[in-house]
């Protein structure tokens, strides 16, 4: 299971931060729209589409790396006064009950606007440029093949906390400023 684990934390990490990189993308997409439309008054047709597209891809592709670190939300006011014990049978509940057939849902519904998309090449109704849509359907499609991956490594989490009474936490990875500040801090590093 902690194989496994390691598998899918990985997996979902490569994912997640290769397609955090469409930030910088979209960045200069839209930096180059205020340009030319304030600047030169010459706006572009396809900018605004791009930028969705680019947003939605990142944000569907970031799932399942956001769910190995925990950072979807949870009613933790509540769940973190629990036992690890506790926590790891609401959680595995939780993941069979509605984690799993929603994601389910997801995968085959996205399957089938994808299929249609593709079938007949959607472009985007909203964008006189036309811009190709269908690609983008797929990404709902891969986002939630990568969720289910993701969530049976959290359900072998559940399970090794059940059994072991703690959790396997996610090898460490990327640290928010603010908790090297407070570890700063607390060292006595900061003046």
């Amino acid at each position: 299971m902690v194989r496994y684990i390691r598998f899918a934390d990985s997996l979902s990490a490569m994912v997640g931060k290769t397609f955090g990189w469409l930030i910088i993308l979209m960045t200069f997409g839209m930096s180059y729209e205020v340009l030319v439309r304030y600047m030169f008054n010459a706006p572009t047709p396809w900018s605004l589409d791009v930028s969705f597209i680019m947003y939605g891809t990142m944000f569907m592709m970031g799932g399942a790396y956001t769910l190995s670190r925990g950072g979807h939300v949870r009613g933790d006011f509540v769940y973190r006064t629990w036992k690890p014990r506790t926590q790891a049978l609401v959680d595995l509940v939780l993941y069979i009950l509605f984690f799993f057939p929603g994601i389910l849902a997801l995968v085959l519904t996205g399957w089938k606007y994808a299929a249609r998309s593709w079938s007949y090449a959607e472009v985007s109704v909203n964008s006189p440029a036309g811009i190709p849509i269908y690609q983008f359907k797929s990404v709902i499609v891969a986002a939630g093949i990568l969720l289910i991956i993701q969530g049976i490594a959290q359900v072998f989490r559940c399970i090794l906390c059940m059994r072991d009474g703690y959790w396997l936490e996610a090898e460490e990875d990327v640290e928010e400023t603010e908790q090297i500040l407070i570890k700063k801090a607390a060292k006595g590093e900061l003046s």
